[in-house]
């Protein structure tokens, strides 16, 4: 276990592994995760797999998160605090296999999860993701996931990725990237999680397998550092809106290179840029005016979903449009908690009794 270099001594990248080598990397990066960080290295070592390699990247952590990750016969580094895209980065250079899972370190993967990923990656898929169980701080599920559907895809992801910038994708520890994918990361520092641009170029360079089944585990507690389900601040909302227009220029390079015939829509007329813009509005005390709405309904119709879907999000934005400010918010709120969304919820939000649940940036 060693102590990083500085930035300018990073060693190069590895080379892609032989037929004989490991098949899967897991980089773990811990920032102050010392309560968690045992549980998500035990989620992999105790799989038994020695066709996947590990790596733990300490972060500059000031609690006792590194003696807890020394406790453990993994290749570790403790770096200077540089953050989860530099620390993910710093962990995929240290690692051989051709495909790469950054797992957070409050999070955990479930038993046989890794037999499950490795029989199913092979060359022309860029990214593999999955569901996600929610669990609390002790490890006991909430009865909410993150759910996804199972599809295999590049063409028709493509396409609604240049038509939107984004598509459903689960947070970080569901998603299992190829290796050159992960070579975008190098000029991703705008950005504050490595489950940035690599999300959206993965259709560029191939399949994206998606599965429903739930692999891993997706931890609530109360020192996640922002959440869907509260009511988000104005500069959170304002500083993920500045995050998208600069992935949506750094997406722009890759399309521009890779499919350069391809058109990519600009982040201001995103239907993503136009919903935050609204939430902007509504949690600063504004009321959306039409002038606001046209735009966002437009986006909205052009997106591929369902007509029912976008016929309850057009009720939900004028809603938000039309209902006092604190019940605007407190909807708002409810809209943003992914997993835990129901017509009862929806209602108890809606009267002011939305549920506290709390969800990771």
């Amino acid at each position: 276990m060693n102590r990083a270099p500085q930035p300018d001594m990073l060693e190069p990248p590895s080379e892609l592994c032989t037929a004989d080598g490991p098949k899967l990397a897991v980089v773990i990066s811990c920032y102050n995760y010392e309560l968690f960080v045992e549980r998500a290295i035990q989620s992999v070592l105790h799989q038994g797999r020695h066709d996947c390699e590990v790596v733990v990247v300490d972060d500059g952590s000031t609690d006792g998160s590194w003696d807890a990750i020394s406790r453990y016969d993994v290749k570790a580094f403790k770096i200077d605090n540089s953050g989860q895209v530099a620390a993910c980065r710093y962990g995929f250079d240290r690692t051989r296999a051709p495909f790469v899972l950054f797992l957070d370190a409050d999070d955990e993967l479930k038993p046989g999860a890794l037999a499950t990923i490795i029989g199913l990656l092979e060359p022309s898929i860029a990214k593999l993701q999955f569901g996600l169980t929610r669990i609390d701080a002790d490890g006991n599920p909430t009865g909410g996931r993150i759910s996804l559907e199972a599809f295999r895809s590049r063409d028709e992801l493509l396409s609604r990725v240049l038509r939107s910038g984004v598509y459903k994708s689960p947070p970080t520890s569901g998603n299992v990237f190829r290796r050159d994918l992960c070579e975008f990361l190098r000029k991703a520092d705008y950005d504050t999680a490595v489950d940035g641009v690599i999300l959206f170029a993965a259709p560029l360079l191939g399949d994206v397998l998606s599965l429903s089944e739930e692999l891993g585990c997706y931890r609530v507690h109360g020192r996640n550092k922002s959440g869907l389900g509260r009511i988000p601040d104005v500069p959170s909302l304002e500083r993920n809106l500045r995050r998208f227009v600069l992935r949506m220029k750094h997406l722009r390079e890759i399309v521009d290179r890779l499919k350069p015939d391809a058109k990519l829509v600009s982040a201001e007329e995103a239907f993503y840029f136009r919903e935050r813009a609204l939430y902007i509005d509504l949690v600063s005390g504004r009321r959306p005016g039409w002038k606001m709405l046209r735009p966002l309904l437009s986006s909205l119709m052009r997106e591929p979903f369902a007509t029912r879907h976008k016929f309850v999000m057009t009720g939900f934005f004028l809603l938000l449009s039309l209902l006092p400010s604190d019940k605007g918010r407190a909807l708002l709120a409810y809209r943003l908690d992914t997993g835990r969304r129901s017509f009862l919820g929806f209602i108890q939000a809606l009267i002011g009794f939305s549920e506290s649940t709390h969800s990771k940036s």
